[in-house]
């Protein structure tokens, strides 16, 4: 019986074609809305997730809350307070550094470009891995012996010397008032996907340099933040809260007067709002199904009224009326699947469109697929009830002498 309902109702949408899509116009922009909306957050959540995880998901940073008033000199960190605290936690802490960064220009020949000078220790690397072409690392040496050597990308080195090899060039930077020549050791290459260069920032006339975190540390060796990465994800937040509870005791402060700014913490917080985001933008869209159930409606008594006499002499010839009321209610089902169908692929579509044309990788959830066409097929249903019930009441006599 259902098998000849649904061929009955694809007669009927076939037998009105124009007049079918334009009742499923509301369902596809409907649905397609939806499925874009779900598929362009979901998308985004793993291009900030997968950012975040380039950046390293256990790095942390520890600095005297900007709410304390009485902010004294002993808040601050000192290069010794580091090392006690690498002893202390050596076996949970992967890196730590004390944030150093500058900006300032660098002058090589008559070039002179703004770089961006970012303070590390010799393992950095480590944590944040560098694919090397041309010379070599900062070692240790470079970092106890605060040697004015740094290390560049192969675009930082094309706009301040005209080539990637710049390996044994020099320039000159002036940092905290004095102006000193530093070494070029090595050059490695950045590969940046779109999200990542317009979130990150793309230095296409710019310049950044890893340096000696210790030359770039505040000459008076103390400085406002450590940047630390925890060893053990699992374990990074019991670990981060037993070390801002020691250097607070340390420094003769509460614990709730300093914090703790955590890559994982800010991931959560972006993909709690991505996702409140996408929700809200989808249920604004869905709206339109509720526009396009109408419409199914308003066809499907349309369609009523045509078919009178068709479903009087149904009648006639035994069937229930629960058999009238079936076959209406089924072809407003698959009138708005098929809706829900198109809406899917012309969604779905354009966002995998956006995602190649923007080289990232698109997510179209099959369950918001599966949902999708569901969800449309009981708005067919639902916005189907009262036509095929008032098709299913007919008399079939009246109905036999309709015009």
């Amino acid at each position: 019986m259902l098998i000849e309902n649904m061929k009955m109702a694809f007669s009927a949408i076939r037998a009105n074609k124009m007049r079918s899509f334009l009742t499923m116009l509301g369902i596809i922009i409907g649905i397609g809305s939806v499925i874009s909306i779900v598929s362009i957050g979901d998308t985004m959540r793993n291009m900030f997730e997968g950012l975040y995880r380039e950046i390293g998901v256990t790095q942390a940073y520890l600095a005297i809350g900007y709410w304390v008033d009485d902010v004294r000199q002993s808040d601050y960190f000192t290069l010794d307070e580091m090392e006690r605290i690498k002893e202390i936690f050596g076996d949970e802490i992967a890196y730590i550094d004390s944030r150093p960064y500058v900006s300032a220009d660098a002058v090589s020949g008559r070039t002179t470009i703004k770089f961006s000078f970012n303070g590390i220790d010799y393992n950095y690397q480590e944590v944040q891995p560098v694919n090397m072409v041309y010379g070599r690392y900062l070692n240790e040496g470079d970092i106890l012996g605060r040697r004015k050597n740094v290390v560049m990308d192969t675009d930082s080195a094309m706009n301040l010397f005209g080539v990637e090899n710049a390996v044994g060039r020099t320039f000159r930077t002036t940092l905290y008032g004095t102006t000193e020549e530093y070494t070029v050791v090595g050059i490695y290459r950045k590969k940046l996907s779109p999200f990542q260069a317009m979130m990150m920032g793309a230095n296409t006339e710019g310049g950044e340099a890893f340096l000696p975190y210790t030359i770039l540390t505040w000459p008076n060796d103390y400085f406002y933040a450590m940047r630390i990465y925890a060893k053990d994800e699992a374990t990074m937040d019991e670990f981060y809260n037993r070390l801002k509870h020691y250097v607070a005791k340390s420094k003769g402060r509460a614990p709730e007067d300093f914090r703790l700014n955590s890559a994982k913490d800010e991931m959560g917080q972006m993909d709690s709002m991505m996702g409140g985001l996408a929700a809200a933008v989808g249920g604004i869209a869905a709206i339109s199904l509720l526009v396009g159930g109408i419409g199914i409606m308003n066809i499907m008594l349309v369609s009523v009224t045509e078919r009178t006499r068709e479903i009087g002499i149904r009648k006639s010839l035994g069937a229930r009326t629960r058999d009238v009321m079936v076959q209406f209610l089924t072809e407003s089902a698959i009138l708005s699947a098929c809706g829900g169908i198109v809406g899917i692929l012309l969604g779905g579509g354009l966002v995998m469109i956006g995602g190649s044309l923007l080289g990232v990788q698109a997510i179209v959830k099959p369950s918001v697929v599966v949902l999708a066409v569901g969800f449309s097929a009981m708005v067919g249903i639902f916005f189907g009830i009262y036509p095929a019930s008032k098709a299913a009441k007919k008399d079939p006599i009246e109905a036999l002498r309709y015009e």
